[in-house]
């Protein structure tokens, strides 16, 4: 495609993700589009692409996105919203698939006793279906890793809508979520026409070998890892009976993977290391004053790539920071500290026209 062009309309389901930018996408979407229309944009790539809410967004516009992310739940959301072609897997191709997967009896099995008894993320009923379903999509995709991440993709939307946690998978709610005693139900997900890619890879490993006009990265900020944060959804994705531990039955690979940027001795050497490596003309990046690294670093290290734009604005914090989360015994699990941060988009180009485009944003 030439350039970059608005398709009318927001993405629908997404997973609830803490460093979600739901309520920032319009935000990034402007942004985008400032820069697109004096530097017509083609490639895009979405480095650390979690829930592919941005990549989907990028996608939508008319780039062609390569999305990536370490995590198996991750690259399945994205090999479903933004490599998968809607033209190629549409509803009334899908619907049928959907259909026999929600007839399914519930299968009660170790995936319910570990996240439904011993804890309590799904009501046994619906765990019971997620496992029946997970069971099934093996048969039904038949070796299509598209058809497969789709229907993956729609059932961990599912899921999202039925469990019982705050957002994050640290902890669950002290007494049963409402929206917990719903019937899990399939839903085809928000699949876009056109191409693009999903990869899985370090970030450090993969961005030398990537270009393109522009990259959007959303590091890790602080020392809590979204494998912890997503553990189930990689289970699920994974389906492979993890050894877990703790009130949260967490995956035990939990403790083993940790990031560079998880680390705040390690995170500012990394994000110099990621910087010197990218080759684009724009770059976005997203971070937040709870984070390792300042405002103030964070402008030293884009200094290099020339015109550096400080974009700032106010967001509510994740639901769980602001009513607490509890264990099984109705014990608050942490304490509350504040509810509200200071969300930053930094904006860096080679472009002075595109800096001065931005300038009046950032008044």
């Amino acid at each position: 495609m030439s350039e970059v062009l608005f398709v009318a309309g927001r993405m629908g389901a997404v997973v609830k993700y803490i460093g979600s930018k739901r309520a920032l996408l319009p935000w990034i979407e402007d942004v985008v589009g400032r820069i697109a229309a004096i530097d017509p944009l083609r490639e895009a790539v979405d480095l650390f692409s979690g829930s592919a809410r941005v990549g989907h967004a990028l996608k939508r516009m008319g780039l062609r996105v390569t999305a990536n992310d370490l995590y198996a739940y991750a690259v399945t959301l994205a090999r479903a919203l933004v490599e998968a072609d809607a033209l190629s897997y549409p509803k009334e191709r899908l619907e049928p698939i959907l259909a026999r997967l929600q007839a399914l009896e519930g299968r009660a099995g170790w995936f319910t006793r570990t996240y439904c008894q011993a804890s309590r993320y799904f009501q046994p009923h619906n765990g019971a279906k997620i496992e029946a379903i997970r069971e099934a999509i093996e048969l039904e995709s038949a070796g299509d890793e598209h058809l497969r991440a789709i229907l993956l993709c729609s059932l961990l939307l599912a899921a999202d809508r039925v469990d019982s946690t705050t957002g994050i998978q640290m902890a669950y709610l002290k007494r049963w979520a409402p929206r917990s005693y719903h019937r899990l139900t399939l839903t085809y997900p928000p699949l876009l026409p056109g191409a693009g890619r999903a990869i899985q890879g370090d970030a450090l490993e993969i961005a030398p070998q990537l270009e393109a006009d522009l990259f959007y990265l959303d590091p890790p900020y602080n020392q809590h890892s979204y494998l912890g944060n997503y553990h189930l959804w990689e289970t699920l994705v994974r389906w492979d009976k993890p050894a877990t531990y703790g009130v949260a039955r967490k995956r035990a690979d939990v403790r083993e993977h940790k990031s560079p940027f998880n680390s705040k001795r390690r995170a500012k050497g990394a994000m110099e290391k990621l910087l010197g490596s990218l080759r684009s003309k724009h770059l976005l990046l997203s971070f937040n004053n709870e984070g390792f690294l300042s405002m103030a670093e964070l402008k030293a290290l884009l200094k290099d790539w020339g015109y550096v734009i400080c974009l700032e604005r106010p967001y509510r914090r994740y639901v769980g920071a602001r009513i607490g989360i509890y264990n099984p015994q109705g014990q608050k699990v942490g304490r509350v500290s504040h509810t509200e941060n200071r969300e930053f988009l930094f904006v860096a180009t080679q472009s002075k026209r595109v800096q001065q485009a931005l300038l009046t944003l950032a008044r």
